[in-house]
C-alpha cells in the first residue's frame, strides 16, 4: 500500500482517524448530555402542570372529584394538543381525564404512593409519552381521599427537538473536522518541508550538482544531515585513497619493472637485481594496500576497548623479540574505549610498538588516556632516539639501515593519524630513547 511508504500519508491517516474518534466521542457525549438536559426540562414542566392541576382540583362532601371548566394551561382544554392529564380517585375507582384526551388513547395512570413522584416514558396505541405522576391524600369534609395525578406529553415534540440538535451539532462537528484536517494538512506540509528540502539536496548530490547537504535544518533533521555529510566525506576520502594508491602503484612500479627488463639482458646480474626490485615492489604494495585499507575516522564504528588490543600486540611482540629480553609497561585503563576500526587500531599501535621494539635496548612503555574529546597515545623506548624526524615519516626512509625493516611503518602510521584528523609528534623520551605521541580527536 502506498500509505505505508509515505510518512506524510501515515501522519494524515493517523491524524484523521484520531480526529474522527475524538469528534465522534465528543459528539456522542454532548448529545447524551443535551438529551438528558432536555428530558429533565420537560419533566420539570410536566411537574409544574401537576401542581397546577392539584391547585385547581376539588373534592365534594361525597368524595367525588370536581374539576374546573378551564385550566391555566390552555393545551389541556384543546383536543389532541399533545398535553394530557388524568386524575384517578382511588377510593371511588373513578378517573378524570382532561378535555385534550378526546379521541386520544393515553396511558392509564399507575398506582403511586402518597408523596412519591414517578418520571417515565409510557406507551399507548403505538405512541410514546413523557409521563409524570404523583400520589396525594386529599383531606376534606369527606375525609381522606387518595388521588393519583398524571400528566402526559407526546414524546414527538421531544424527539424533534433532539433530532434538530443532533443535525446541527453533527453539521458543526463535521465542519470543524474538515477545518481541522485542512489545518493539519497545512501544518504537516510546513513541518515536513525540511525533509523535502533534504531530499532535494540528496538528489542534487546524486546528480553531481552539489557535494554536501548545505541547508540549515531543525535539530531533529540536522543530526541526520550531519551524519550524511560525514558518510559522504568518508566515502570520498576512501575513494581518493583508492585512486591515489592505484595511481601511485602504476607510477612506482614502472621503474622496478624497467630495471628488471634491463637486467634480463645481463644474466649475471639478474638474481641480485630481481631480489632488490622484488623487495622494493613488495614495500610499495604493502604501503599502498595499508593506506587504501585504512578506514579513517568514523562516528559510526562501535567504541573499541584499547587495553585488550595493546595486550595482544605486547604478547605477540614479546615472542618476536624474545631474544632481546624487553620489558613492556602498559598504562591503559581497562574501561578506556575509542571509536576506531579494529584493523586501524592494530595497524597504528602495532607499527608504533614494533618500531619501539626494534630500537629499544631493554624497555618499552606504552600509555593511553582520554582527555575530554581527545585520545592521547604515547610510546617510549630506551633506544638511541630519532634523528631526522621529518625524513623518518617519509616512505622507505629508515633511521638506521642496519636495523631490519622496510621504512614503511611510521609512514603508514602518519597517514593513519592524518586520516583520523589527529596529530603525530616525534621527540626524545625521558628513558633516553625515542618518543612517539599521538592525539586523536572525535569525528
Amino acid at each position: 500500500m502506498r500509505w505505508r511508504n509515505s510518512l506524510r500519508a501515515r501522519l494524515m491517516l493517523g491524524a484523521a482517524l484520531m480526529l474522527i474518534v475524538f469528534l465522534a466521542g465528543a459528539g456522542w457525549a454532548v448529545q447524551r448530555a443535551h438529551e438528558e438536559s432536555v428530558r429533565a426540562a420537560h419533566f420539570a414542566r410536566l411537574q409544574t402542570t401537576v401542581y397546577l392541576l392539584l391547585a385547581a382540583a376539588e373534592v365534594d362532601p361525597t368524595g367525588a372529584l370536581v374539576m374546573p371548566a378551564a385550566f391555566p394551561d390552555p393545551r389541556l382544554s384543546l383536543p389532541g394538543s399533545g398535553l394530557y392529564a388524568s386524575i384517578f380517585n382511588v377510593a371511588r375507582r373513578e378517573t378524570w381525564r382532561s378535555p385534550s384526551t378526546v379521541g386520544v388513547e393515553v396511558p392509564l395512570p399507575r398506582q403511586v404512593g402518597t408523596g412519591q413522584w414517578r418520571y417515565e416514558i409510557a406507551s399507548a396505541a403505538g405512541r410514546d409519552y413523557l409521563a409524570v405522576g404523583t400520589g396525594v391524600t386529599w383531606a376534606g369534609k369527606a375525609g381522606s381521599v387518595p388521588l393519583v395525578l398524571s400528566v402526559f406529553e407526546d414524546k414527538a415534540a421531544f424527539d424533534r427537538e433532539i433530532a434538530v440538535f443532533e443535525r446541527t451539532s453533527w453539521a458543526w462537528l463535521g465542519g470543524a473536522a474538515l477545518l481541522l484536517l485542512l489545518s493539519q494538512t497545512v501544518l504537516l506540509r510546513w513541518g515536513l518541508a525540511p525533509l523535502r528540502e533534504a531530499t532535494r539536496e540528496i538528489r542534487a548530490i546524486e546528480h553531481g550538482e552539489q557535494t554536501t547537504v548545505e541547508g540549515r535544518y531543525p535539530v531533529e533533521v540536522a543530526a541526520l544531515t550531519d551524519n550524511l555529510n560525514t558518510l559522504i566525506a568518508q566515502e570520498r576520502l576512501r575513494q581518493t585513497r583508492y585512486r591515489e594508491a592505484l595511481s601511485y602503484l602504476a607510477h612506482s612500479l614502472k621503474t622496478p619493472l624497467a630495471v628488471l627488463r634491463t637486467a634480463m639482458s645481463e644474466p649475471a646480474q639478474l638474481p641480485d637485481a630481481v631480489a632488490a626490485q622484488v623487495t622494493r615492489m613488495d614495500d610499495i604494495v604493502q604501503h599502498q594496500l595499508a593506506r587504501a585499507a585504512a578506514s579513517g575516522a568514523s562516528r559510526f564504528v562501535p567504541a573499541l576497548a584499547l587495553a585488550p588490543v595493546l595486550q595482544r600486540i605486547r604478547d605477540s611482540l614479546a615472542k618476536v623479540y624474545a631474544d632481546n629480553g624487553l620489558v613492556f609497561t602498559l598504562d591503559c585503563a581497562p574501561a578506556l574505549a575509542w571509536r576506531i576500526d579494529e584493523g586501524d587500531a592494530f595497524e597504528l599501535l602495532g607499527n608504533l610498538m614494533d618500531n619501539a621494539c626494534k630500537w629499544a635496548r631493554h624497555r618499552v612503555a606504552v600509555s593511553a588516556r582520554r582527555e575530554g574529546d581527545s585520545l592521547h597515545l604515547r610510546i617510549d623506548d630506551d633506544g638511541p632516539g630519532f634523528g631526522d624526524t621529518s625524513a623518518i615519516l617519509r616512505l622507505h626512509v629508515r633511521g638506521d639501515e642496519r636495523v631490519p625493516g622496510h621504512g614503511v611503518g611510521l609512514a603508514v602510521v602518519n597517514e593513519l593519524v592524518a586520516s583520523h584528523g589527529g596529530e603525530l609528534t616525534l621527540s626524545r623520551s625521558q628513558m633516553g630513547g625515542g618518543r612517539v605521541e599521538i592525539v586523536l580527536r572525535t569525528a
